[in-house]
């Protein structure tokens, strides 16, 4: 990018049973923003699974991940630390990745993450899912899940799921009905001066929720 070699992360899920990845993603950083953004895709376009196993890496611990799940109705179980055998699937696919997407790289060196992002997902699409696995019978990924697609359980509520998803703190209101969060000051109504209040917040927004509900 702009002359210089970029750090990307590569954040991904796995279908267990039919080694369909519903959705993957590069980012500039191993945060968990970044985590989020492939949970909600993955959620969205190949349904709730009833349980998530997932690295025991801080983003995977994050509060927010865990009341999502929570939410959702997931179970969200962590894998035992040094355990690499645990995670097998998941790392026989990124080193598919490796041996198969990075050369196509290497030969064609993308321009931006956007362009990165572009040609992993047409590669994913087009070659990993299409691929008879031999872990299957010889089947592919697509095959063996759209075999078994009338048992998933669809979320279609994208407004929810945005909310479920959104980062919580606790702040009491100053006597001039403000409040700060991130270096930031924030004015919310009047009745909630003295009052301790929950903030959820993500990029796009700050908001102020009562009993569960969005109030402000």
């Amino acid at each position: 990018v702009h002359g210089k070699a970029q750090k990307t992360f590569l954040i991904a899920y796995i279908d267990d049973c039919s080694r369909l990845v519903p959705y993957a993603q590069f980012f500039p950083s191993e945060k968990f923003d970044g985590l989020r953004v492939v949970t909600k895709e993955a959620v969205l376009r190949c349904g709730k699974p009833k349980r998530i196993y997932s690295d025991n890496g801080k983003i995977y611990r994050s509060e927010v991940l865990q009341y999502a799940c929570a939410e959702m109705g997931i179970t969200l179980i962590h894998t035992q630390p040094y355990d690499p055998q645990s995670k097998g699937k998941i790392e026989r696919f990124f080193r598919t990745v490796q041996t198969r997407f990075y050369p196509l790289l290497e030969r064609n060196p993308p321009k931006s993450l956007d362009e990165l992002n572009e040609r992993f997902w047409k590669w994913l699409e087009e070659e990993y899912h299409r691929k008879p696995h031999a872990s299957l019978d010889g089947k592919t990924p697509h095959e063996v899940f759209q075999s078994q697609v009338e048992q998933v359980v669809w979320i279609e509520d994208i407004d929810w799921l945005d909310a479920i998803f959104l980062k919580r703190e606790h702040r009491k209101v100053k006597a001039d009905g403000t409040v700060t969060l991130n270096k930031q000051l924030y004015e919310v109504p009047p009745r909630f001066i003295g009052q301790s209040i929950e903030l959820r917040y993500d990029e796009r927004g700050v908001y102020v929720y009562e009993d569960g509900k969005r109030v402000a």
